[in-house]
């Protein structure tokens, strides 16, 4: 007999992925022992003199821990503190699950933020809190104070609240330019970028206030590749997105009557819209590369989608198109 083979046990070489290590940041703000600061500082004794107007108290006045900068926390009437008005509309149902759950509790532990407004103060993430305390029958809320009137605008991304959708996101964001387009009407829209976060969120925002259940998120991709933020003034630019919010809406007008049809076909998906709009998209088999121009104009953009959705043939869409889509559809907005 021959001698038994050796079966050669194959050797798994395991490459080892190195990810780099991200070290500490550098140290940054106060000290916890520098942290406390007395009403002898010059922000603080303005704001106390706000708080003491409006016939609140206040609580405490320290450095915040990031930058450093003074924050006051006060007590104050519950009648002095006022949503922004450019916040997201109110959700009831979110507003009573909030007062349940301060109720079941037994305390109401997290302050909103306010700002110094005319009389009395602006919270600009503070709508349901504020609602829920109302209907507890709260006297008096907990707030955090800053005299820097600009975080009324750039606390968006800090909000985190109630979960923004698409549509609540875009009509908070055009509110808010409208609002700095009466405060600071020569200012450019570039100069809010930070605040408004997506160029795209304003036109969208412009078309959901014309059109409340606007299916905004089936444009939103599309829409990203090409709005940028214009360097005109923002009664101007509040002006060029209004006129491509119409343009967008008649799109989707179009696109609707598309929908209609694939459903008298026999088609029953929610992603139909998807379906028409991501075969209308000029932009859609464009690369993109990121720091890039866009590849066209919103101009040119909002002429070709409709040119394409004109043209659009709802015989040539196939069950399996819409299986596609459903895969990758982002949520309703």
């Amino acid at each position: 007999m021959s001698p038994a083979k050796k079966t050669a046990t194959k050797k798994t070489t395991t490459r080892k992925t190195t990810r780099r290590k991200r070290g500490p940041a550098e140290p940054r703000g106060p000290e916890a022992r520098e942290s406390a600061l007395d009403r002898t500082d010059e922000h603080v004794s303005a704001l106390t003199e706000r708080v003491e107007k409006a016939r609140g108290s206040v609580l405490a006045s320290y450095r915040d821990p990031y930058a450093g900068l003074p924050l006051v926390l006060a007590s104050l009437p519950i009648a002095s503190v006022e949503p922004t008005p450019f916040q997201r509309d109110l959700s009831r149902t979110h507003s009573d699950r909030l007062a349940v759950a301060i109720g079941a509790s037994g305390l109401f532990l997290d302050p909103v933020i306010a700002i110094p407004s005319g009389d009395g103060f602006w919270s600009p993430n503070g709508r349901h809190r504020l609602a829920a305390a109302k209907q507890l029958g709260l006297r008096a809320i907990t707030a955090l104070l800053t005299d820097d009137p600009a975080l009324a605008y750039r606390i968006l991304a800090l909000n985190t609240e109630k979960a923004h959708n698409l549509r609540d996101r875009a009509l908070e964001v055009i509110r808010m330019a409208r609002a700095l387009a009466k405060e600071s009407p020569r200012s450019k829209e570039s100069e809010h970028a930070t605040s408004f976060e997506s160029p795209a969120f304003l036109t969208l925002g412009a078309a959901y206030e014309k059109r409340d259940r606007f299916a905004g998120s089936s444009y939103n991709s599309m829409l990203r590749r090409v709005d940028r933020f214009l360097d005109t003034s923002l009664p101007a630019a509040l002006r060029q997105r209004e006129q491509w919010a119409v343009r967008l809406l008649d799109i989707d007008d179009r696109v609707a009557t598309h929908v209609k049809t694939l459903q008298e076909r026999g088609m029953k998906s929610p992603y139909l819209r998807q379906v028409v709009v991501a075969r209308c998209n000029p932009v859609r088999w464009i690369p993109s590369k990121k720091g890039e121009k866009p590849p066209m104009t919103m101009s040119e953009l909002l002429t070709r989608m409709t040119a394409n959705v004109r043209k659009f043939d709802p015989s040539k869409v196939r069950p399996q198109d819409l299986a596609i889509v459903a895969a990758v559809a982002p949520e309703e907005g």
